[in-house]
């Protein structure tokens, strides 16, 4: 009876090592040698025996098998926070995307519409842009022939020299304009001098100021630009009362907020225009609003400005392109098409702090333009992180993938400690 036992235990362990054999595993297949290679009458071995090597090989099994990359999964996972910050900043770059220009997707592809884009070039860059090279000259000649004498003349009488040059240099915009072949559809109640007043708008481009100049003689306070740029700043825009500010200088902050005070509350003084962004966004995104044009204690009214790029792209890439080739890039288009909104003027709400009464304003140009909001300051991209943000980045990932391991080889320790006592 118990030679009969035997023999069905030793029939299970052989049909158990057919069975594991099959599934061809080289641990498993060790083990198999092992207990194949004693002795019958040495090795006898009981029914709990029996069931104890299948559980192990079970988990041997498992362990080689899908559990292998399950466990690699998990230990990726377990490192989301910097892996899924590092894949949002490749896949979903928002701040990135606020100063990219898309290029326009090529359509002349073929035998029948590349003649057709022959001819538009030849138009373009032939015809069209002589006719506003000429215009933009002669504009030139008549401002510079009437603002000059105007200027240095009639300094006596201050208040119709600069009612005069006012008139030019809405003038001289609305020359601009034409030599893009501007198409500016303004809506709302045209801007008027008052005091404690101060307007808002989101910012492409260098010519937002002249599209809005040529309709009304702001003063607008803008960064210091080199070349005929800061030429034309210094003289013929100088006398619209406009600020100038270098970013890299932090005193001209309060310089810049002593005279936005002072500006504000001269009623005689030209309308104040700000680019609460601080920098030229491509027009489909609008990014954080500076707070000081908030601070004011005076009447906000908001600019919406939204330009259609099926002729041309306005966004003006100060880091790629200079102003000289953006502007030749506007004339050699076919046409700016804009939309400008002058929106209900807005004044602080009780309770209210110049940071929520900046985003309701910001909330209101990009509604009505069809802009997205991201939560972005500008100026970032004026900017290096700091070695020291970097550093610390790099240290939390460093104990991130250092814990990980040592987990993973304390866990693999057990593992083996568990199967050696197993198999013993």
């Amino acid at each position: 009876m118990e030679e009969s036992k035997r023999a069905d235990v030793y029939s299970v362990s052989k049909g158990g090592e057919k069975k594991y054999r099959g599934m061809r595993n080289p641990r498993l297949d060790n083990v198999l040698e092992r207990v194949q290679g004693r002795d019958s009458s040495l090795f006898k071995p009981s029914a709990s025996e029996i069931n104890m090597y299948q559980r192990h090989l079970d988990e041997v099994l498992a362990d080689s098998g899908p559990k292998a990359d399950d466990d690699l999964l998990r230990n990726l996972l377990d490192l989301s926070p910097t892996l899924s910050e590092a894949a949002s900043a490749i896949i979903d770059d928002s701040f990135t995307r606020c100063f990219k220009s898309n290029s326009p997707e090529p359509w002349n592809w073929n035998i029948y519409l590349f003649p057709l884009w022959v001819v538009g070039v030849i138009m373009r860059y032939g015809i069209l842009f002589p006719i506003r090279l000429v215009l933009l000259i002669i504009g030139w000649v008549i401002f510079l022939g009437l603002f000059i004498p105007i200027h240095f003349c009639i300094k006596k009488h201050e208040k119709l020299r600069q009612k005069l040059e006012r008139g030019l240099v809405e003038f001289i915009c609305s020359v601009f304009v034409a030599s893009w072949t501007g198409v500016i559809k303004y809506h709302g109640p045209r801007p008027s001098r008052r005091a404690k007043q101060v307007f808002v708008a989101n910012h492409t481009s260098m010519i937002d100021f002249i599209v809005l100049e040529q309709m009304t003689a702001f003063a607008v306070i803008m960064q210091k630009h080199p070349g005929w740029v800061g030429l034309l700043q210094t003289t013929v825009l100088e006398s619209l009362g406009c600020i100038w500010f270098n970013r890299t200088e932090s005193k001209d902050r309060m310089i810049v907020a002593k005279k936005l005070k002072h500006h504000v509350e001269d009623p005689d003084s030209n309308p104040l225009l700000i680019f609460p962004e601080g920098t030229c966004v491509n027009n489909e995104y609008t990014v954080m609003f500076k707070k000081g044009a908030f601070e004011l204690d005076c009447t906000v009214c908001p600019i919406a400005i939204k330009y259609n790029k099926i002729f041309v792209d306005a966004f003006w890439n100060s880091k790629k392109q200079s102003f000289t080739m953006h502007l030749l890039r506007l004339m050699t288009s076919w046409a700016v098409v804009c939309d400008v909104w002058y929106l209900e003027p807005q004044t602080l709400r009780p309770g209210e702090t110049s940071i929520e009464f900046a985003e309701r304003v910001r909330d209101m140009i990009a509604d009505r333009a069809g802009i997205k909001k991201v939560p972005w300051d500008g100026y970032l991209k004026y900017y290096r992180p700091s070695v020291k943000l970097t550093e610390k980045k790099q240290q939390k990932f460093a104990e991130s993938i250092v814990r990980q391991l040592d987990d993973r080889k304390s866990t693999r320790s057990l593992t083996t400690g568990l199967r050696d006592g197993g198999l013993s």
